[in-house]
């Protein structure tokens, strides 16, 4: 994380150093469109798109996470092991839903993903149809639990 921390911050003095050198090239030229302003701002272009990747490449690794922190407390959440380790009492997960399992869960947490995926991506009316294509095994909400595991 470090690695991309310094790369987001390099990307970004960069790009702060290519906009001064526009507004350097601007000054000296009186405002006038000259071979100097041109470079200047064609730099400052080259800059802005690598910039543009940083901060694509840090969104990424923070989605990432995000999705792995969710899954890993959706995990204790269904299988029982949250309650466990925060010491709550045995009354209160037997008020709850049974516990089902880690790879059932992650399956229907996959194929949750790739709808909400489609969907964004405005393909609405094939993201019903092509869930079932994407998820490993058959869900069937009738049964906590499928025989494929």
């Amino acid at each position: 994380m470090d690695s991309l921390v310094d790369s987001l911050n390099n990307a970004y003095q960069e790009f702060v150093a290519g906009a001064a050198s526009v507004l350097e090239a601007n000054e000296t030229s009186g405002a006038q469109k000259t071979a100097a302003t041109d470079a200047a701002l064609e730099n400052f272009k080259q800059k802005w798109e690598l910039f543009m990747v940083a901060c694509d490449q840090a969104e990424e690794f923070v989605e990432s996470v995000k999705q792995r922190i969710g899954s890993e407390c959706l995990i204790d959440e269904a299988t029982g092991s949250l309650s466990s380790k925060s010491g709550q009492a045995a009354a209160a997960t037997s008020s709850s839903l049974p516990p089902i399992s880690a790879i059932r869960l992650e399956q229907m947490s996959k194929a949750v993903r790739w709808l909400v995926i489609e969907l964004q991506h405005g393909s609405g009316a094939a993201a019903s149809a092509s869930a079932h294509s994407h998820s490993s095994a058959p869900f069937d909400a009738r049964f906590s639990e499928d025989t494929t595991q």
